[in-house]
């Protein structure tokens, strides 16, 4: 029994317009999981037998645009890191919430508790040298390190264990020059899977989502959420009925290329796997990390 976590960079829901990839195409996952409404700031929430589909708050209580560093450490603590912070602060965490992501977040809580966390995401050895070059860290790569977790780096990809940021590995054979072949993103989705089997919770973050929308273009949007698409896609299919799959976003930003920025637009929170039974309905990207608590808890 494990729960697979998917955080899903930079998306909101946004109005039914031109300017919003998400509602310029059917995505078959999406529109699965909404029950046939898509995903979109009209779609009204879906809570079933072991399902829940709802829009959740990014901003928390304050002002300006919200950004990844205080809302990843938000998500992954259960913590309001923007009020801790005094502002909405990114792409990398604040000083003010280290302590979220180093002994506080969602891994260490895991741990605690005697459950199995993993960070399957996979870096090139570049990334490593830029990081301990300015000891600039992401907030998934401090919570896992912090955590204890090795990260995973090029054996790990070719091994077979790990996962590419854009899923099919395109971007590390073709602009990297690394020896690793390109895979379809149901053969990514398998992976992701395997691993589940080994652990209790296991993460996996995309971020091209958030790129996409900066760049304001529809075309590199298409692109990058019909690789996702066929990835939650083929993870919905192929889950086994006591593997629960979670995804959430830190804050809006894809679901309105009109603008360069992020939005103030609700993220969506997906979920699917038998026996939630939430206490009372999230609301904001601080209760993600308790409803993940919540059901790990109630599994053996």
């Amino acid at each position: 029994m494990s729960l697979i976590f998917i955080f899903v960079d930079g998306i909101g829901m946004g109005s039914k317009s031109r300017f919003n990839p998400f509602t310029q195409h059917r995505w078959p996952f999406f529109e699965e999981v909404t029950n046939g409404q898509g995903m979109h700031n009209d779609a009204q929430p879906v809570l079933g037998e072991g399902f829940l589909y709802t829009s959740v708050d990014a901003n928390l209580g304050i002002g300006g645009l919200p950004q990844s560093g205080t809302g990843q450490a938000s998500l992954f603590s259960g913590q309001n890191a923007s009020k801790l912070a005094g502002k909405h602060f990114g792409p990398f965490p604040h000083s003010a919430t280290y302590t979220l992501l180093e002994e506080q977040s969602l891994f260490h809580q895991l741990i605690k508790a005697g459950k199995k966390p993993h960070f399957i995401n996979a870096y090139p050895d570049r990334f490593f040298e830029h990081m301990q070059r300015r000891n600039r860290w992401t907030c998934t790569t401090l919570m896992a390190s912090a955590a204890g977790q090795k990260l995973n780096g090029l054996q790990d990809v070719k091994n077979g264990d790990s996962l590419t940021a854009e899923i099919t590995q395109e971007a590390w054979r073709n602009r990297l020059g690394l020896d690793v072949d390109r895979i379809e993103p149901e053969a990514a989705a398998e992976r992701l899977l395997r691993a589940a089997e080994r652990y209790d919770l296991v993460l996996y973050e995309y971020y091209l989502t958030d790129k996409a929308g900066h760049a304001m273009d529809m075309e590199m949007s298409q692109t990058v959420l019909g690789t996702l698409d066929r990835f939650l896609t083929e993870l919905l299919r192929m889950k086994p009925d006591d593997t629960a799959l979670l995804l959430c976003s830190d804050h809006g930003n894809l679901e309105d290329l009109s603008v360069k920025t992020h939005t103030r637009n609700p993220v969506p929170l997906i979920f699917h796997g038998s026996g939630l039974a939430p206490g009372r309905m999230p609301e904001s990207i601080t209760d993600v990390s308790g409803l993940i608590l919540e059901w790990l808890a109630g599994k053996p």
